[in-house]
């Protein structure tokens, strides 16, 4: 086992690093910018190195700053978390050369993974399903129609290096496909650097549903059910439960052994997440996660484990500490993701937290990085927490949920939580009936966008 971790990351996730390392008796070391000098992350930690100035690019960013922290302190393994350069393969490669540890899954399997169309391509050969699409790349608008043609309208045009919505766009019809297929490539540019792009059949009302995998690295899996994160703004998911309201026991066992058979196969290493369209009883390949979810906690409440405890067990080449088997189900869990953001337009509002009181009792946790007198820099992306809650079933959960909501304070600042308030007055979303542009109609309609 490690004697020392660096974390290579900020905020919450951090500081959801550092705790488990300090259940298992591993030192850690946080990283941080000049900006983040004050952060929890920072005071929590056996030992903080400044690697940068408050840019992401020049610190958390920052290869040989890393690196070097490591080689300073004597760290012995790195864990990325999530965002910046977890799924960073050239990242994971020059760790690995500089007699490190990553820990997360291989280079070669996050480079596969990181290409959409290798991946989609992968996912096939692995029987996983797949949405009907363009066979590769679309490199020109004739070539757009006729793919459009053969899948039916409506079909959406995706960047090949994307995320994060960018270089996404949806052509309803023929008439559609011109400005769309444009559009999709020279955004795809800008945000990438790469203009290449892809195609797929649109699906009318799909739910997103994703399911937990992690594998041993040596040739074995396990799935942790699947987590619906179907309410999403500009398709970032604000509010993930587990299990899907929709999924039934056989369709959860079907997907489930397909995906952790496909990591077996892949002798893939950590944890990851599959994720899919669902419509109609059908799971359709979107992507591969190679890294920690930031919803990963509402799979840890219903299975009563804990993920980063076993992502740096398997990187030090230890057995995951469960079977298949043992892992049941136990009732629902919810998480919303609490950014630092004014209503209506969900704007960035970084500022200093004049008060702040974080919700408690039975089945009710708060992963956040805020403490009284913080000062939330405004370098960063604006999460500023996530209220997870646990109940025998969804409405107990969705009643937890209500009552830790109205708990929570954070003063100084405006946040999202009058927006989950209202979300949970809808009778849509307290009977789970919704698909992936439920949020979207009902910000257009109650919130003007």
């Amino acid at each position: 086992m490690f004697d020392k971790i660096l974390i290579a990351n900020r905020g919450e996730i951090a500081l959801r690093v550092i705790r488990a390392c300090r259940e298992m008796g591993i030192k850690s070391v946080a990283v941080h910018s000049t900006a983040d000098a004050d952060a929890m992350h920072v005071r929590m930690a056996d030992e903080s190195v400044c690697i940068g100035p408050p840019s992401g690019a020049q610190s958390y960013l920052s290869i040989p700053a890393i690196i070097s922290a490591c080689e300073i302190t004597g760290a012995q393994a790195v864990h990325p978390g999530y965002g910046f350069l977890s799924e960073n393969a050239n990242f994971v490669q020059i760790i690995e050369d500089h007699g490190l540890t990553f820990i997360g899954p291989s280079a070669a399997d996050i480079r596969t993974m990181g290409d959409k169309i290798t991946a989609k391509d992968t996912a096939q050969k692995l029987g996983i399903p797949v949405v009907p699409g363009s066979e590769g790349g679309v490199p020109d608008v004739e070539s757009a129609r006729k793919a459009a043609a053969d899948m039916g309208y409506p079909v959406i045009i995706k960047a090949t290096a994307g995320g994060g919505g960018r270089g996404m766009k949806v052509a309803t019809s023929a008439a559609d496909i011109d400005v769309a297929f444009s559009t999709a490539r020279s955004e795809a540019k800008a945000a990438f650097g790469n203009d290449e792009v892809y195609m797929e059949k649109y699906l009318q009302k799909p739910r997103h549903i994703e399911v937990q995998v992690f594998g041993d690295g040596k040739g074995n899996g396990v799935h942790l059910a699947e987590r619906d994160c179907s309410l999403q703004r500009r398709h970032q998911k604000v509010f993930e439960e587990a299990p899907g309201p929709c999924i039934t026991p056989e369709e959860r066992a079907r997907i489930g052994k397909i995906c952790a058979d496909a990591v077996g196969a892949m002798s893939y290493s950590g944890a990851g997440t599959v994720e899919f369209l669902y419509e109609d009883g059908e799971f359709y390949f979107i992507e591969m996660n190679t890294r920690l979810q930031v919803e990963h906690p509402v799979t840890e409440a219903i299975f009563g484990v804990d993920l980063v405890r076993e992502q740096i067990r398997v990187a030090a080449g230890m057995p995951l500490s469960f079977t298949q088997d043992d892992l049941v189900i136990n009732g629902h869990s919810i998480e919303v993701r609490i950014n630092a953001e004014k209503l209506p337009n969900f704007s960035p509002c970084p500022g200093k937290i004049t008060a702040y009181h974080a919700p408690g009792g039975l089945g009710v946790r708060m992963d956040s990085a805020l403490y009284d007198g913080y000062s939330i820099p405004p370098y960063y992306d604006s999460l500023i927490g996530k209220l997870i809650v646990h109940g025998r079933d969804r409405p107990e959960a969705l009643a937890r949920l209500s009552r830790a909501l109205g708990e929570l304070i954070a003063d100084g600042i405006d946040t999202t939580v009058p927006l989950f308030h209202a979300l949970l007055a809808e009778p849509d979303v307290q009977s789970g009936d919704y698909g992936i542009h439920w949020l979207e109609r009902w910000l257009e309609e109650n919130l003007g966008g």
